[in-house]
């Protein structure tokens, strides 16, 4: 049977379980697995890209040959396949970028001895991390570790940590930054890779927020010409209010003239009056003295009683 699979091109331990594979894996482990592979699939949608947690890879056609099953592999270039397993050179290229994460059993190979394999297998950039608490390294807590291909050597070169334990990962255009339990992905704004839910609930939020905005603004527009409308309502009823004042004035002006008019006519009567009275005095006084001028022509005393 085993040779009858051999011929067939199938590897004995896609059939049987690895050392690693029997030793299970933790909660954490399983949750950041899972984590980085959503937020990497959505990083490279819509491109060439497949990625992949816990494939096993080859690097000949040997059929016990003992695979590297990295937690997580990206391959660039290449659509996403089903499968058993990976063939270096054959299925397709290795892994531009793999990452491994630590637990107690498998902690010491994937800083010493993984590096190494990863650079034979043509690994580009290789990166471990340890979610555990507390971190597995007592004499200095850290969590995040990076390699990166010397090509030339064909051995892996450790990179330098950046401040708060960064990584840059030119293949995923990502710092890499350590958060407890969790491994962030974040672009060259600080902007942190999100996976497709976190990314539409985040869509979801800034559209519901959009909404909200446009809606206030809308309130806020609605209120401004209620308040326009209140003040040309208010300005009208000045302005009416204005003309009603200064027709009263004009008003009050003309019932003024008016009676200045009256008070000259009466005063113009009362001196008429006064002239007629005096006119009439006159004549009387003028009628009294012919009377006497007479009653002397006739030799009457108009003096005498």
């Amino acid at each position: 049977m085993a040779k009858e699979l051999e011929r067939e091109g199938v590897y004995y331990y896609d059939l049987y379980p690895t050392e690693e594979d029997l030793m299970g894996e933790t909660i954490e482990h399983a949750d950041l697995v899972h984590y980085l592979r959503e937020v990497l699939r959505w990083l490279f949608q819509g491109q060439r890209c497949g990625v992949y947690d816990n494939l096993n890879f080859y690097q000949t056609s040997q059929y016990k040959e003992h695979p590297l099953a990295p937690d997580i592999a990206i391959i660039k270039g290449v659509s996403v396949r089903s499968g058993r397993s990976w063939q270096v050179g054959k299925t397709g290229p290795a892994p531009q970028v793999v990452f491994e994460i630590a637990s107690k059993e498998t902690w010491h190979n994937d800083l010493k001895e993984k590096p190494l394999k990863y650079a034979q297998m043509g690994v580009k950039e290789y990166f471990a991390y340890d979610p555990n608490e507390p971190p597995l390294s007592t004499t200095t807590s850290r969590r995040l570790w990076g390699w990166q291909l010397d090509k030339e050597r064909g051995q892996m070169q450790e990179m330098v940590v950046g401040l708060g334990e960064r990584l840059w990962s030119p293949h995923l255009e990502s710092y890499l930054v350590p958060d407890g339990a969790y491994l962030r992905l974040y672009d060259t704004h600080w902007q942190q890779r999100l996976t497709q839910a976190e990314a539409e609930a985040r869509r979801a939020e800034m559209e519901a927020e959009a909404r909200q905005a446009a809606q206030r603004q809308a309130e806020a527009a609605q209120r401004w010409a209620e308040m326009e409308a209140e003040t040309r309502r208010a300005a009208q009823k000045q302005a009416e209010a204005e003309a009603r004042r200064a027709e009263m004035e004009t008003e009050a002006r003309q019932a003024a003239q008016r009676q200045a008019e009256a008070e000259a006519r009466r005063a113009e009567m009362e001196t008429e009056a006064r002239q007629a009275a005096q006119r009439q005095a006159e004549a009387e006084a003028r009628r009294a003295e012919m009377l006497a001028e007479k009653l002397r022509s006739l030799g009457i005393d108009p003096n005498l009683p």
